[in-house]
């Protein structure tokens, strides 16, 4: 361990010792037992979202979008739309409205990580998703992971986003002693193995060199389906357990057998088995018939170099190109929906 770490993680263990705080205790404790139960780090592959620099003195990043699209182009996609709305509905300057539709036009033509307008930087950012396994499976939910004040089984009207968006993305920010423990961890994390291609295994070893440090995003949790020995994602990420628990109880219910064109005899047993579920109010697997699914806590990382957060890499696969998203737009605000 280089000394810079070490002394990094020393004051972060003084840091606790000085506050003297059980609930960080707690949580510390929790995370060393799951160290142990979940030993290992299994990838599910790289993620995308926006990080928007601001134009003031100490240039920092903060999260734009969630770290959560599939793919870069989705990541641009969304940064043509919150440019292209920006220009329509927060400005009524000419020049700042040119500034910004020249940015949307960018981003309609080319698979660019970067584009600025009015002082902002905005990125594409790329992280790795992992989750930890052991003898027991994926890990679930801990103790300790926050859950939501009202615990309805309900959608809300509005859904509720991840914690990331808004808040700063910067590796110096502490997070805890095992989790600067990991972030150390994973400083040399690169692909390795025939499962990646050569182009993929030699952009995550340059990486390692151009974006040495790493910032943790904010844990998530989701659904996973036991299939043999590995286990299947089965939805969006979501912000805390709960959050989890209710698309599972939604997926049961309702949404997987319309999908999957279920007869009424597997229909009632999904719908049986989202009832025990739902009864057991904080229970974070459910099985029906020879099927397993379980809520899983899954944990993000960016890597981070001299100019900020990483981009997308030129091995990371697109299913399709940039493209013309939204009607044209004058620099007066009119749009043009009939062209």
């Amino acid at each position: 361990m280089g000394d810079d770490w070490k002394r990094q993680l020393d004051r972060v263990h003084d840091g606790l010792v000085q506050r003297d705080d059980p609930a960080e205790w707690v949580t510390e404790a929790d995370a060393v037992e799951a160290s142990y139960r979940y030993p290992h780090l299994l990838l599910r592959g790289p993620v995308f979202g926006l990080a928007v620099q601001e134009p003031d003195g100490e240039r920092r990043w903060s999260v734009l979008t969630p770290v959560m699209a599939g793919r870069p182009q989705e990541a641009r996609d969304s940064l043509n739309s919150h440019l292209w709305f920006k220009a329509k509905d927060d400005t009524d300057d000419p020049a700042a409205r040119r500034e910004l539709l020249a940015a949307v036009a960018v981003l309609e033509r080319e698979p660019v990580n970067e584009v600025a307008a009015l002082g902002r930087r905005y990125r594409v950012v790329r992280g790795d998703e992992f989750a930890r396994g052991g003898a027991e499976g994926l890990e679930p939910p801990r103790s300790t992971d926050p859950e939501p004040a009202d615990r309805s089984w309900e959608f809300p009207k509005e859904g509720t986003p991840l914690p990331e968006v808004g808040t700063a993305l910067d590796p110096a920010r502490e997070r805890g002693l095992m989790a600067e423990a990991l972030k150390l961890a994973l400083r040399d994390f690169c692909y390795q193995g025939t499962s990646f291609s050569r182009e993929m295994r030699e952009d995550s070893a340059r990486a390692v060199r151009t974006h040495p440090e790493v910032a943790l995003l904010p844990v998530g949790f989701c659904v996973a389906e036991r299939q043999g020995e590995r286990w299947r994602p089965r939805g969006a990420l979501a912000p805390t357990p709960h959050d989890a628990r209710r698309l599972l109880f939604d997926a049961l219910r309702d949404f997987w057998p319309r999908a999957m064109g279920l007869d009424a005899r597997r229909t009632a047993a999904y719908a049986r088995a989202a009832e025990r579920f739902r009864a057991a109010a904080r229970a974070d697997e459910v099985r029906v018939g020879g099927e397993h699914f379980r809520v899983c806590r899954i944990e993000r990382m960016v890597r981070w170099g001299e100019d900020g957060p990483e981009g997308a890499r030129a091995s990371d696969v697109d299913a399709y190109g940039p493209e013309r998203m939204h009607p044209r737009m004058d620099e007066d605000g009119t749009v043009h929906f009939d062209e």
